[in-house]
């Protein structure tokens, strides 16, 4: 019998605050452990929170990007449980009435598109984090740091719309895409800023109802959250097609042994007792501010990769890889704003450009500007260098910041194009390949691109290719047979 997975994903999102959602204890990551803490952090009896405004505006800047409707009036809740990172021994959050409600995001797939709805996005604090390092405990001990605790969060819960691991693995980077745009995460799933816990079961083809559902947690990575999804669905289609049940539990995934191991009987609602946050007032929202906050929306990922496919005649897959962060796609833009060809310039910063940022260079420190690029750009397009020259000079660019104009002529890199010179290193290299010579005029043309090649290295990469092709094909033409 053939099944299909059924799977909804939660993702936490820490918010880019200077403070804390509660406090104004710092929110800053890497500090040495509890120094970022305060009594309302650290759940002291007799404090009271006051809630952060930025970090309410960074929640409705998701929800007016994810299409959700955003609630006028929204209730903070306690959500109670006991952990040791957890000092007030709950957590702030909202449960009946959220911030923002039923929206949905779009992922493209295959050439296909779909629309993966969203149940919710709710406001909460974050917990602190059990300390398992070697730098700081022995072997049987565990530490608390509490510096987390208290840090925004959005939590973004999906329906159950996705039908597969990679559906999944595509909806979460077009999320992780859309908070980085916005500019309220980093988005950064190692340091755990952003986080996934994943819902999966699996039912029989055509069968309308759910199955029995695991969570998964535990992943720090979008590929990690795809292959541990592989695994689990697999897991229940073994299970079920040996004749036993699913368990409703929550697993940890183990990623160096691509396992996932069980946690714990996974929680209902109930079992947290959420009741109204008596400390907090309802979250009342100006409608113009709501307004306001719309008003200076960023152009988000995928209407950008429409844009850049209509106006500059992008593929698709181009547009995506120079969409991949906001900084990357305003470079280009401001590439070819600045004259370059679309196309070229494209070219040049998925090759070039991503190149020298996959060594390390930083985007915001890189000393070609996107004047210089088009500059460079124009002087293949001329016939001035070479694209082997260009491609030398980009990287004196990168080195010194210095427009390309200024490199080539420093550096007498300007291409030759005058056929007297040519002709005198196509004689050179004729009379030095007499064997290659032979064999192009015996029928082996594909002998020329050598010759081709022997100019060019001659010439340092400075020869006009197209009038290098033209001089020996006109010189072999006259040798005599």
């Amino acid at each position: 019998m053939p099944y299909e997975p059924v799977i909804g994903l939660e993702v936490h999102a820490q918010l880019l605050t200077e403070s804390k959602v509660f406090c104004r204890c710092s929110t800053r990551f890497g500090a040495e452990p509890n120094t970022q803490v305060c009594p309302v952090c650290l759940g002291m009896p007799g404090v009271l929170p006051v809630l952060n405004r930025r970090a309410v505006e960074f929640a409705v800047r998701m929800g007016l990007a994810t299409h959700c409707r955003i609630a006028s009036r929204s209730l903070f809740a306690r959500k109670n449980y006991f952990y040791p990172d957890l000092p007030k021994g709950y957590q702030i959050s909202q449960f009946e009435q959220p911030l923002c409600e039923d929206g949905y995001v779009e992922i493209r797939l295959d050439g296909q598109s779909k629309r993966v709805g969203l149940i919710r996005i709710h406001l909460e604090e974050d917990a602190g984090k059990s300390v398992h390092a070697e730098a700081y405990v022995r072997e049987d001990e565990t530490l608390v740091d509490l510096n987390r605790c208290g840090v925004p969060l959005i939590e973004i819960v999906s329906r159950p719309d996705l039908r597969s691991p990679r559906e999944a693995a595509a909806y979460l980077t077009e999320l992780r895409q859309i908070v980085q745009y916005l500019g309220i995460c980093d988005g950064n799933m190692e340091e755990g800023s952003l986080r996934c816990d994943a819902n999966v079961s699996v039912r029989p083809v055509g069968e309308e109802r759910l199955g029995v559902k695991t969570e998964l947690k535990n992943m720090n990575s979008i590929r990690g959250v795809e292959r541990a999804l592989e695994f689990e669905v697999a897991r229940q289609i073994d299970a079920l097609e040996s004749g036993g049940a699913i368990e409703q539990e929550t697993l940890l995934w183990d990623a160096d042994r691509e396992v996932a191991v069980p946690m714990r009987s996974k929680e209902y609602s109930h079992d947290y007792r959420y009741f109204p946050e008596p400390d907090l007032l309802p979250l009342d929202l100006d409608p113009a501010w709501v307004a306001e906050i719309e008003r200076t929306l960023p152009e988000l990922p995928l209407a950008r990769r429409q844009r850049f496919e209509r106006e500059f005649g992008l593929p698709t897959k181009s547009a995506e890889v120079l969409t991949q962060t906001r900084a990357l796609a305003d470079y280009f833009e401001a590439v070819v704003q600045a004259g370059a060809d679309p196309r070229s310039a494209a070219n040049w910063v998925m090759g070039e450009v991503l190149r020298v940022l996959k060594e390390g260079e930083e985007l915001e420190r890189l000393r070609v500007t996107p004047e210089h690029l088009a500059e460079l750009i124009q002087l293949v397009s001329e016939g001035r260098i070479s694209g082997n020259v260009a491609k030398r000079v980009f990287g004196k660019m990168v080195a010194t910041g210095k427009a390309p104009a200024r490199i080539v002529e420093e550096e007498g890199l300007a291409q030759i194009s005058d056929a007297s010179e040519l002709e005198a290193v196509v004689r050179k290299v004729l009379d030095e390949h007499p064997d290659e010579v032979a064999r192009y005029l015996a029928g082996k043309e594909q002998v020329l691109g050598y010759l081709v090649g022997q100019v060019m290295r001659a010439t340092r990469g400075q020869a006009n290719p197209q009038k290098v092709n033209e001089i020996l094909k006109a010189f072999l033409a006259q040798a005599p047979r």
